[in-house]
Order: structure tokens, then sequence, then C-alpha cells
């Protein structure tokens, strides 16, 4: 299937449901204003389906309605954005393999972000959803380094550790703090001459790869991402890495 649209009671219908918030008062009229909004999104058919005051002057509203666009899903999979994961007794294997040593990953959460929860499920042992963080896999030394950590510190202990790569975990996205922080930290990695030795990998709910890739990472890793996703990237890069190089230059 090349042309694909959402669908929800059938094949094909583009039925599609929302949900935001107008700093309108609650009443009537906001409920008109939140149609006429979906109206100009191009959706066809819109309906309020549900709306109620947050507080004084804001309403919250659910709306559906049918989408009309189509995205093209052929061309995309041509691009080659599915990667072949594999599982944890692969990756064990490949690294032996092809490594012959444990990988030493650094990781954190950057600047002023407070939440480890992501750097946490995929570095700790614990993990996420019974997938094994890094900490778990023989093949990996991890170096979790918690919350709110200066890049600098995260660059100054990647090099003291003779680290192959950082994770760096990004949640706080206000006003595109993420992108400033994650930026500033690929600028201190070329800074001090590293850029070529470390795998550079960030992610958290608005880091795609390809946000990552404008930004100078090697990968991003967004929504939905376990450990053995980062893991089969990690062994792979560093593995292609070491193909090229003389190995005793490390």
């Amino acid at each position: 299937m090349s042309d694909v649209k959402p669908y929800a009671d059938h094949l094909g219908d583009g039925i599609i449901q929302l949900s935001f918030t107008l700093p309108v008062p609650y009443g009537l009229a906001a409920r008109k204003a939140a149609q006429e909004l979906g109206a100009k999104m191009g959706l066809e058919h819109s309906e309020v389906v549900h709306y109620q005051p947050l507080t004084a002057g804001y309403t919250y509203f659910v709306m559906y309605g049918e989408c009309t666009h189509t995205v093209d899903f052929a061309s995309l999979s041509e691009e080659e954005f599915d990667i072949e994961y594999m599982n944890e007794d692969e990756i064990e294997a490949f690294a032996r393999e092809h490594i012959g040593r444990p990988l030493v990953v650094v990781g954190a959460a950057t600047g002023t972000d407070t939440h480890s929860v992501g750097i946490d499920a995929m570095l700790n042992l614990k993990g996420f959803h019974g997938h094994h963080g890094l900490e778990g896999y023989r093949s990996f030394e991890t170096h979790n380094l918690g919350s709110q950590v200066p890049n600098s510190t995260l660059v100054a202990r990647a090099i003291d550790l003779h680290a192959d790569a950082v994770l760096v975990s990004q949640t706080v996205t206000q006003q595109n703090l993420h992108i400033s922080n994650l930026t500033e930290l690929v600028e201190m990695v070329e800074a001090e001459g590293w850029r070529k030795r470390l795998i550079l990998t960030c992610g958290g709910p608005r880091v795609s790869n390809e946000l990552a890739k404008e930004l100078g990472y090697d990968a991003g890793f967004s929504k939905g991402t376990y450990p053995h996703h980062v893991a089969s990237f990690l062994v792979r890069e560093l593995a292609s890495r070491l193909a090229e190089t003389d190995p005793g230059t490390r």
C-alpha cells in the first residue's frame, strides 16, 4: 500500500481524535471556535464531542474529524527508516565477534533536566518493560551520571573513561531548551577533538533521528525505544568504526 490515511471505524475513513486547550471562557462560543479551528486545520465533519472549563478563561476540548490527506508510505519505507534490531543474546554475540571488549558508555540527563527516567530505562539493570538496561549486558560497561548534569561534566567524564559512546536524555523541551543544550554538547566534544572518537546519541519525547543528525549526533531515539534498540545501534556503529581504523589507535 502506498497512500495511507488514518482510520477508526473502517479502513480509509480518515477519522482522527485530537485534544487541545483554547484561552477562551467556557461556553457555546468556545465550542464554535474549536469547530472552526478544526475546519481550518483541514478536517472535514469536525465535531467537538467533549469540552470543559479548566480555569477562568481556558477551555479544554476533545474533537473528532475526518482527515482528507494521505502520506506516501512506500516512499518513506524506501528511505530505510527501519533498523534491524537484535535481541539481547544476538547483541552479546555480535559484540564478542566484532568488538571483543566491553563498550564504554556514559549517559546523563544534562543541563537543567531533572528527569532521569529515560536514561535510567536505557542504562540501569532493571531497564524498562522487561528489557534489561545496558548495565545488564556483558558487552557494555555503563556509567549513569544521573540528572541535571552539566554538559562539561559529561564530556569530561567521557574523556576520562575513554568512552566509546555518550547517551544524552532530554525531557525538558520548553522554549526548545533541548535544542540549545544538545547543540552545546556537540560543540564541546568537537572543541576537545573527540568527535570522531565518540558515538553521540540522544533521546527524549521530542527527539527524532532526523533532529539528532541535524544537530550533529550519530543517532536519536524517541518514544517507543527500548534498551536493545540503543544497544543494537551502538555495537554495529562501533564495529563499523573499528573495521575502518586500527583498533590499537584507540
